[in-house]
């Protein structure tokens, strides 16, 4: 299985490589910039299968270890040794359908200015936050005004209580992981797995904490 890369034979494109993507019986076929996104996700434009060439000049063949359509995305994961793991993502824009390459520095590197919220919610004197037990490296919410406490919660690994019962839980979970062990992806594989998370997680009877309809 591999990932395939040529020259676009179309002089007057602006996306001067063809990309074939090994998923279905023919496979998906879109023009882009780049031959991996390095510096930044690639506009990856849909063509249909046809327009692949008989005898492409191929630029680089990436050997896969996995090709995987999950949802909106198809997860590329290479046979080598760095610049291994990408994702394809299907997505709208500018109201139509738009497809990106992205890899995990693209992805960091999309929303550089993002900054977490400090200030303490409205009406909430203090909030205390449950981190469970057998979390081995706790996020420590030290620019947040908010108290941890340790012990074992039923569900999730990060919980907010009420009156003594569970009413927001969080499972967290890393979409890249380790290099051999992305652990969303890996957790995806094993679908009974991550339905067993996910029923844990929805356990707690939550509050509709959606505003009354108006008018």
């Amino acid at each position: 299985m591999e990932l395939l890369i040529a020259r676009n034979p179309d002089p007057d494109s602006t996306l001067p490589y063809l990309l074939h993507v090994p998923i279905g019986s023919d496979g998906l076929v879109f023009r882009t910039k780049d031959t991996w996104p390095r510096t930044s996700a690639l506009y990856c434009h849909p063509v249909a299968v046809t327009e692949w060439p008989d005898q492409p000049e191929i630029v680089e063949r990436i050997p896969l270890k996995t090709c995987t359509r999950r949802g909106a995305a198809i997860d590329v994961v290479a046979d080598r040794g760095r610049e291994h793991r990408s994702q394809i993502v299907f997505t709208r824009g500018r109201g139509r359908e738009m497809v990106f390459w992205q890899s995990p520095r693209t992805r960091k590197q999309a929303r550089p200015d993002v900054r977490l919220p400090t200030a303490r919610a409205a009406g909430v004197v203090e909030l205390e936050i449950v981190v469970d037990a057998h979390e081995r490296y706790p996020y420590k919410f030290a620019d947040q005004q908010v108290r941890t406490v340790r012990r074992g919660l039923p569900c999730g690994d990060y919980a907010v209580n009420l009156d003594g019962r569970t009413v927001a839980a969080v499972e967290r979970k890393s979409l890249w992981g380790s290099r051999s062990r992305p652990e969303l992806v890996t957790c995806g594989d094993r679908r009974s797995t991550l339905q067993h998370d996910h029923g844990h997680v929805a356990t707690p009877r939550l509050p509709d904490l959606r505003p009354a309809p108006t008018g």
